[in-house]
């Protein structure tokens, strides 16, 4: 077990990590959301003893471990930029740690081709990292860390040199494996949709500071305040202030549906929420609100269109997204008429725009 108890690191005047507590179980899949500049790598540095925090404490079953090295801790990472010995062949690479920890020559032999096989490295053995391409290298540096045996093993955005189809494939298989070690299993990473994919647990960082852990779905479903919903939102939320009178949404003088939430809301300023998937073009159901847009651009990825549209709803202008499934061509200034579901909206208030209501699990996905 892995804990994090209220630790910072200060860099001059500078907060890095701002008073972080977490615990991690071991057997456990918890994956590190933020954007970039988040503090994803410097908290993954503490986490492995790699740096020392300014204060609080790093803890390993119980036992306060700062301070401790990295490889007095049996901690494995690899980063996004690829690290390897240029000397040693891959072979080597691979094995340089179970040649440190005294394994014999037939455990070396076993684990070297079981990695290489799942990582698709076995023709490039004998050859040395710098003749290989990139995402090549980077699959070497993820080898050498699947045949440690770590109890810690941080990934920090680790697929992202790799193609499509691989990183597909590793995104099943590598959790899969570091979990059958029974180690605590960190996965940084950017995109939202990476950390639907993992599952596990998921913890947001903004700025530095933890704003959530939880269940990865709970924590998409169920997000705590308005900065932990946009972190898990790509392309991002779209957004609108409103009021609630009496039940009803109510952006200047449009009214945008009824909400209905376990509690009555009380009549006040909120900021409403929803997905760039949640807005339609056609109307998805009898209670949905129809909305005039005008579209700014649009991009077509092949399988998905992206919208962006311009809403004037008289004394609140705003920008949102609308993404659709398959091709939908329309042109910079066509109007359009958009569609909200009232059953898909978040609702946050205060000036931590803390969650007051949010859709059913059902209905948010």
């Amino acid at each position: 077990m892995l804990e994090l108890d209220r630790v910072s690191k200060q860099v001059g005047a500078s907060l890095h990590i701002n008073d972080v507590s977490v615990v991690l179980e071991k057997g456990s899949l918890n994956v590190l959301l933020g954007p970039t500049l988040s503090g994803k790598t410097s908290l993954m540095r503490l986490m492995a003893g790699l740096d020392r925090p300014t204060s609080g404490h790093v803890l390993v079953d119980g036992r306060r471990v700062t301070g401790m090295s990295v490889r007095q801790r049996n901690v494995a990472m690899v980063y996004q930029q690829f690290i390897n010995y240029p000397a040693m062949t891959v072979y080597e690479n691979i094995a340089s740690p179970l040649r440190l920890a005294g394994a014999s020559k037939s455990v070396i032999e076993s684990k070297v081709q079981e990695a290489a096989e799942l990582l698709k490295l076995t023709e490039f053995l004998q050859r040395t990292p710098l003749s290989l391409s990139g995402g090549q290298q980077q699959r070497t540096a993820l080898a050498r860390a699947l045949v440690k045996g770590a109890e810690l093993v941080l990934l920090d955005e680790p697929l992202a040199n790799l193609d499509y189809k691989l990183r597909e494939e590793l995104r099943v298989e590598l959790p899969r494996m570091f979990a059958e070690t029974g180690a605590v299993f960190v996965y940084a990473t950017t995109e939202p949709h990476e950390a639907l994919l993992l599952g596990g647990k998921t913890m947001t960082l903004h700025e530095g500071s933890l704003t959530q852990f939880g269940p990865t779905i709970e924590v998409y479903n169920q997000p705590v305040d308005l900065q932990t919903a946009q972190t898990f939102s790509d392309p991002p939320l779209n957004t609108l202030a409103v009021e609630i009178k009496a039940g009803r949404v109510v952006a200047g003088h449009h009214s945008l549906g009824q909400v209905h939430s376990n509690e009555a809301l009380p009549d006040g300023g909120y900021t409403l929420a929803f997905r760039p998937h949640h807005v339609s073009l056609t109307q998805s159901a009898v209670h949905s609100v129809p909305v005039e847009a005008v579209v700014g651009t649009s991009e077509i990825t092949g399988s998905e269109t992206y919208i962006h549209v311009h809403v004037d709803l008289g004394s609140t202008r705003t920008h949102w997204v609308v993404l659709t499934h398959g091709v939908h061509r329309v042109n910079t200034g066509d109007a359009i008429t958009v569609y909200l579901d009232p059953a898909r909206f978040y609702l946050f208030t205060g000036s931590d725009g803390t969650l007051s209501r949010a859709p059913s699990y059902e209905q948010a996905a």
